[in-house]
């Protein structure tokens, strides 16, 4: 009997979390940029009885998502992408940043519309920093982020200048939800569906990183005022993730999801009313 087919790019804390997941039953197409982390997972969800295909892939790099989607679309029916790779502040600098969170990010929509199957969907992680940073961007800029072709994405003006690893991370999180939100479109006219999630704090080699580095302090006193007081886990991003990509969101699209335990709401709750 024929599988249908599940990509998930970057094989993270949340990008295994998803993977098994949305993987039973179908084949599972593991995509990272680093061979040897790919190899590694591929032989964990293998041990546990998955059906996986692996693909190295640049997520900058057009030709080389334009690959990946090839190869997953002729294994089956493409009903399951998740785009979970990225990079933070502490792991590489703000030009590197741009490539991987903005551009990637932007590739991998422009790819995936054309050969998403009917009736399937797509979710992106993006990043509550892309909640956190009001008047970041003019809403001109806004709208050239969310909508120019991926080719020429960081040639834009609004990112001259942009060399802060923090900057261009919170620039490029909060671009991801407007790329989604216009994609919602070009997905829908395959009968697709396409959104985002924003991940608060969560207990990743990542997270943890980001927890240790200059930010680590406030970070935990945002976590330790809000609601849940504690730090999200993979399968918090797991279990949003596959509600948005299983037919029970079939009504919900080009949107973002908060799963951050409530921290953006705390801080909105502190600002001062104008």
């Amino acid at each position: 009997m024929d599988k249908d087919v599940a990509v998930v790019i970057g094989v993270g804390g949340m990008g295994l979390a998803i993977a098994r997941r949305i993987g039973s039953g179908r084949r599972l197409v593991l995509a990272d940029f680093n061979a040897d982390t790919l190899d590694a997972a591929a032989t964990v969800l293998r041990g546990e009885g998955h059906d996986v295909t692996t693909e190295v892939v640049d997520v900058s790099d057009a030709v080389s998502v334009r690959a990946l989607a090839a190869a997953a679309a002729a294994l089956g029916r493409l009903t399951h992408v998740a785009h979970t790779a990225g990079l933070s502040p502490t792991q590489a600098p703000a030009d590197r940043i741009l490539h991987v969170d903005l551009l990637g990010v932007a590739v991998v929509l422009e790819e995936f519309a054309p050969v998403i199957a009917p009736g399937g969907a797509g979710v992106v992680i993006a990043s509550m920093a892309g909640h956190m940073a009001p008047g970041l961007l003019t809403a001109d800029q806004e709208k050239q982020l969310a909508t120019v072709p991926a080719a020429e994405l960081l040639a834009l003006a609004a990112l001259d200048g942009v060399d802060n690893p923090g900057h261009a991370y919170s620039l490029a999180k909060r671009a991801n939800v407007l790329r989604v939100q216009a994609a919602a479109g070009a997905w829908g006219a395959r009968g697709g569906r396409i959104n985002s999630i924003s991940p608060g704090v969560i207990s990743t080699p990542m997270g943890q990183q980001e927890l240790e580095g200059e930010s680590g302090t406030h970070m935990r006193a945002l976590v330790d005022m809000s609601p849940t007081k504690r730090l999200g886990t993979p399968d918090d991003i797991a279990a949003a993730a596959v509600f948005l990509l299983d037919s029970q969101s079939a009504f919900i699209t080009g949107t973002d999801l908060l799963v951050d335990g409530g921290v953006v709401a705390t801080i909105r709750s502190l600002v001062p009313a104008s």
